[in-house]
């Protein structure tokens, strides 16, 4: 009998595209697959996997309860996290130092005015580093700021900040320390003791080849414990988050139960890759390949190899005037080939990520890829 409604009707199979992204990013078949069982928010089965995803976030870089660290999800990308932190960690009387190099970390600040949060912005460059001298001095000149926010990996760019530097300076003067660690989770080493950090935020979709829609806080316990009444929400409070699921498992609002069984297969995936040691060696392979054969073509990348992380590269417009980003993204996705708009404000220019389920191998598709289209929009690179 056929069926009349069309929406129910079996669709084409879809053909995954490569997703040269910052995020969503390309995943496993079998981080897909874990997707496809239905659990109850309050199933054991799924408590017990909620128990050990915290569990495992923390062991990526040697944490545990036991050693006073704790994990706390909360629903939603990334940026709920930061926000849940933020939100939650200064007091009233406190006031956030915000390092800013990029859009992620102007969001920081944003964040900051949204909740009535006294902020002073440390700016530099978009394709420099935030210097840890400048924190330090920030620090002595205002002894009303009490915390500090970095972001380690700025998106905007691909700049690598240098944390451990920062957190040094930023616990030798007595202030709390937050980092925004989104696009390094998984994949970068991460000092949290050596850098004195005291909340972290990062998410699912990222360097752990999850799915969006769960981003996490690893905290140490001292500085969650002391934040207690300080949240300016109520689905934020991350104090309340880290509460509920001390007693009993549970999150305070429905969980989004199937991107946390993604998580839970991706971290399974990432042990059997090596670890955070082993995603790097794979990323840095296929930052190198990708940076020096856009370079090959004719491409510049817009920041110097030296300040740049293994995660993402920021090219600069050609000059070429028959130029068009949009158009060429099109051409590029009409191959298979997902590319990134930039978000610098100081120069033109496009992204391409190296992360998510992409090899060496994808990084020459895409090269190989990039000088037919740039002969159909009838551009030449020199």
């Amino acid at each position: 009998m056929s069926d009349s409604n069309p929406a129910a009707r079996a669709l084409p199979p879809a053909h995954d595209k490569r997703l040269f992204t910052p995020g969503p990013l390309t995943t496993s078949a079998t981080v897909k697959q874990a997707m496809l069982t239905d659990l109850g928010s309050r199933d054991e089965t799924f408590l017990a996997i909620v128990r050990d995803v915290r569990m495992r976030l923390l062991a990526l870089y040697g944490l545990a309860q036991a050693r006073g660290h704790e994990c706390v999800l909360v629903q939603g990308s990334g940026t709920f996290a930061v926000e849940s932190a933020l939100g939650s960690i200064v007091p009233r009387d406190g006031k956030l130092l915000a390092c800013v190099n990029g859009a992620y970390g102007e969001r920081i600040a944003k964040m900051a005015a949204v909740y009535g949060i006294p902020c002073e912005v440390l700016r530099a460059r978009e394709d420099a580093l935030i210097d840890p001298r400048a924190v330090e001095a920030a620090l002595a000149r205002d002894r009303g700021l009490t915390h500090v926010a970095l972001v380690h990996v700025e998106t905007t760019s691909g700049v690598l900040n240098p944390m451990r530097a920062v957190g040094e300076v930023v616990h030798a003067a007595g202030r709390a320390y937050f980092v925004d660690a989104m696009s390094a989770f998984g994949a970068l080493p991460i000092e949290f003791d050596a850098a004195h950090v005291d909340f972290l935020a990062a998410s699912a979709n990222k360097c752990l080849e999850g799915i969006p829609g769960l981003a996490f806080v690893l905290a140490r316990r001292s500085a969650l414990e002391q934040i207690e009444g300080r949240a300016r929400t109520l689905a934020l409070d991350l104090h309340a988050q880290w509460r509920g699921l001390e007693k009993d498992g549970q999150f305070r609002f429905t969980p989004p139960t199937h991107v946390v069984l993604a998580l839970h297969r991706a971290l399974l995936e990432l042990e059997l890759e090596g670890g955070v040691a082993g995603r790097e060696r794979r990323y840095r392979a296929n930052h190198a390949r990708l940076r020096a054969g856009m370079e090959r073509l004719g491409f510049r990348a817009y920041v110097p190899a030296q300040h740049s992380g293994p995660i993402i590269s920021t090219f600069l417009y050609p000059a070429h005037p028959r130029f068009d980003f949009q158009d060429f993204y099109r051409r590029l996705s009409a191959r298979g080939f997902l590319i990134y708009p930039g978000k610098l404000t100081q120069a033109e220019c496009f992204r391409l990520g190296n992360i998510g389920r992409l090899f060496e191998s994808d990084m020459d598709a895409l090269l190989t890829a990039i000088p037919p289209v740039l002969a159909e929009m009838g551009v030449e690179l020199s």
